[in-house]
């Protein structure tokens, strides 16, 4: 995955999901994503014993929807398929996450 950089691409959101693993978590999250118009730019996911991991990055120029509702999306559909999903703007997530 290309390095984030502060003030790269606009409007980026990260998208990690974290859970058991299941068929379909890829194909619901994005179908949320496309749906809302929101393009996707990276993705990278394992799956560890029996455990689904994924982090997401995608483009929210473009989107129907604001983060707000965007997270409330996600939330509703990590509890129906029993995963979490977070949703930070890509300048949030780099504050967070710088050392």
């Amino acid at each position: 995955m290309k390095h984030l950089k502060k003030g790269e691409g606009g409007n980026r959101v990260i998208i990690s999901v974290i859970g058991k693993d299941r068929v379909g978590i890829i194909a619901e999250v994005t179908t949320i994503l496309q749906q809302s118009n929101i393009n996707v730019l990276d993705i990278s996911q394992t799956i560890m014993q029996d455990l689904f991991a994924m982090i997401l990055v995608a483009d929210m120029n473009e989107s129907k929807v604001d983060m707000a509702e965007l997270k409330d999306l996600l939330i509703a559909k990590g509890e129906e398929l029993g995963v979490r999903i977070d949703a930070q703007h890509e300048d949030v997530f780099l504050y967070m996450h710088r050392i």
